[in-house]
């Protein structure tokens, strides 16, 4: 879905426009916030024009290196940040402050730009410059990392309830533990991304100095937010260690159960061989009673190798 939303301050309230030619009729200082979902190019040359900047495309988000993704110049910065959906896909979005006003570009809807907005019409005077809504933003980010992590957190809690509770284990555990370790790793990446963004915005002088107090509060949530993920990998780690550990004794049982089985037979088989042999000079070969012989030895043998199991606890 495309969607341009303008939003401008109008006597101390804030007020949206979603239509590219409401730039002609609108005061720059009033502007604070441009977001771009999907737009046109046309109207991303519009804007360009408009605030005399460069809206990266796609592909060049993407291809951007981690440490290129921030730019300072005289009167504006540029930053680039990986956001994550619900289901935990990538999602890159451009920012641009210039001359206060924040212009941003994404291609899907994000759960955290709705929740800035409801902010920014519930207390608009906390929003007096488009540096008060990225920070904003940012900090709403990473609510939503660290609500992603207690989700997940979940889900690492109810698989390991799930392998103390059954004596089942099969592949589909494994591969439940590899996605929790593939979204816990996508997790720690996106806050990565955070903290380099913050760090770089901490170090610039451009942001009202009132923000500063909100940078260095968001960098210290990222980093507890990175003592989460490296207590869900070492979970994981647990898990997994777990789950081999108790499929090897599922395995050690089937293999004791069938060598104790080869045992056992084992006295019988070899008194049936021997006797198998068909020798003409074997002194049972004509006896009456050879065969109920051998089948008594066979008995005998096989009841003393049970009884030395059940004497050595093996079974």
């Amino acid at each position: 879905m495309s969607e341009l939303r303008i939003f401008y301050k109008d006597n101390e309230k804030i007020k949206v426009a979603r239509t590219i030619n409401a730039l002609k009729e609108l005061d720059k200082h009033d502007i604070i916030w441009i977001d771009l979902l999907d737009v046109s190019d046309k109207t991303e040359d519009t804007l360009e024009g408009f605030l005399k900047i460069d809206i990266q495309e796609d592909e060049e988000m993407e291809e951007i290196e981690m440490s290129s993704r921030y730019i300072q110049t005289d009167d504006s910065i540029v930053a680039n940040s990986n956001f994550l959906t619900e289901d935990f896909s990538v999602e890159p979005v451009n920012f641009i402050v210039k001359n206060n006003i924040l212009v941003t570009t994404r291609d899907v809807e994000l759960g955290s730009f709705n929740e800035t907005v409801k902010k920014m019409f519930v207390n608009a005077r906390s929003f007096p410059s488009g540096y008060h809504v990225l920070v904003a933003l940012m900090e709403t980010r990473v609510e939503k990392d660290a609500d992603l992590i207690e989700d997940t957190t979940d889900l690492i809690t109810n698989l390991s309830s799930e392998i103390n509770a059954t004596d089942k284990m099969d592949e589909e555990v494994l591969i439940q533990i590899k996605d929790l370790q593939e979204k816990v790793t996508v997790i720690r990446q996106n806050i990565m991304d955070k903290q380099r963004v913050i760090s770089n915005f901490l170090k610039c002088d451009m942001f009202p100095q009132d923000l500063q107090p909100r940078l260095t509060m968001i960098i210290k949530d990222i980093n507890s937010l990175f003592d989460y993920t490296r207590f869900g990998f070492d979970r994981l780690d647990y898990l997994q260690d777990t789950f081999l550990g108790l499929v090897n004794i599922e395995q050690n049982k089937i293999i004791k159960i069938f060598t104790v089985v080869n045992i056992i037979f084992l006295p019988p088989t070899l008194i049936a061989s021997m006797y198998g042999m068909n020798f003409d000079f074997m002194p049972e070969l004509h006896w009456n009673l050879g065969y109920p012989f051998a089948i008594v030895m066979m008995v005998v043998f096989t009841m003393l190798v049970l009884l030395i199991f059940r004497l050595k606890k093996w079974l």
